[in-house]
């Protein structure tokens, strides 16, 4: 269905080539850097949240919030044409609605340091589903960079997928969000290259709302509203859902889907440092390296794309 939704310029669009083929510059890093500490910071506000909080109100809460906020911006409204609205509904579901819930059932049984590390993988799912749809890789050192960051996400995520804390349904869920992440990712880019990051993310978020209402209706009489888990949905809405969201679809607009999936790249080294200073969660040496492949992978991903 995707390769459908796009027309030729819309494949182009997806690769590296055709959006910022240069090394990254200062903005680049930037937004990299926000958008990784931002989502870093997200699966403590969703463990926070789930607390206390049914998953489905926790869901529905982050999309309501994160459009709310973005409506205050005049670029965020901008009209989308109808001819781009299936691919709307395509980020709404796999790139909102279902990792929103995926994410907040699969916290009720995994650490969020554990949410955090497999959430890394978007780089390597992103890549293979523009593969797929363009039947081509990136450049080597893309290519080197994002299975040198593969590496470091198992040697980070294997300590905690052997230990109690780590159940396969929440690990299962995780993986699949992920995937969304990376079909959003692709969808995302020709949008936000037409219409600019914010409007592309409010109206997503608005479908999402729309199809995660039930959800939160539905299992509103099983949460209780504490004021912790309340303010964490705020956060995690208003900040790690719109602002954020916003932010990663201007940079994937920039550098293309692949290379703006490595803003997950941060992510564990966030989500790891935040579950152990407030979660008291706990990370197995090897992890550490896992960290440092990370990076290097990081690196290398964002290198120039040559010809």
């Amino acid at each position: 269905m995707a390769w459908s939704l796009l027309g030729p310029s819309d494949r182009h669009a997806l690769t590296n080539v055709g959006s910022r083929p240069a090394a990254y510059g200062p903005a680049e890093w930037g937004l990299t850097a926000t958008v990784g500490l931002i989502w870093g910071s997200a699966f403590l506000w969703i463990a926070i949240g789930v607390d206390s909080l049914a998953p489905g109100v926790v869901a529905f809460g982050r999309v309501f919030l994160g459009g709310a906020a973005l409506l205050t911006f005049p670029s965020a409204r901008r009209r989308i044409e109808r001819a781009d609205w299936l691919r709307i509904l395509v980020i709404a579901i796999a790139g909102n609605a279902g990792p929103g819930l995926l994410f907040a059932v699969a916290e009720t049984e995994l650490d969020s340091a554990v949410a955090g590390m497999l959430t890394a993988a978007a780089p390597i799912i992103s890549l293979v589903i523009a593969s797929l749809l363009l039947r081509r890789l990136p450049g080597p050192a893309q290519a080197f960079g994002i299975s040198l960051g593969f590496v470091g996400i198992v040697l980070m995520t294997a300590p905690s997928l052997s230990g109690a804390d780590a159940a396969p349904t929440g690990v299962i869920l995780v993986l699949i969000a992920v995937v969304g992440y990376g079909i959003s990712g692709n969808m995302l880019v020709p949008l936000q290259q037409r219409y600019g990051g914010p409007a592309v993310t409010l109206w997503a978020l608005a479908v999402s709302s729309v199809l995660l209402a039930p959800f939160g209706f539905v299992t509103i009489s099983e949460s209780e509203f504490r004021w912790q888990a309340i303010a964490a949905v705020v956060i995690l809405g208003v900040l790690g859902t719109g602002v954020a969201r916003s932010l990663a679809a201007t940079l994937g607009g920039r550098v293309g889907a692949p290379r703006m999936s490595t803003t997950a790249y941060l992510i564990p080294l966030v989500a790891i440092a935040l579950g152990v200073m407030f979660r008291h969660e706990t990370v197995e040496p090897i992890a550490i390296l896992g960290v440092v492949a990370v990076i290097g992978g990081a690196y290398w991903s964002s290198r120039a794309v040559r010809a």
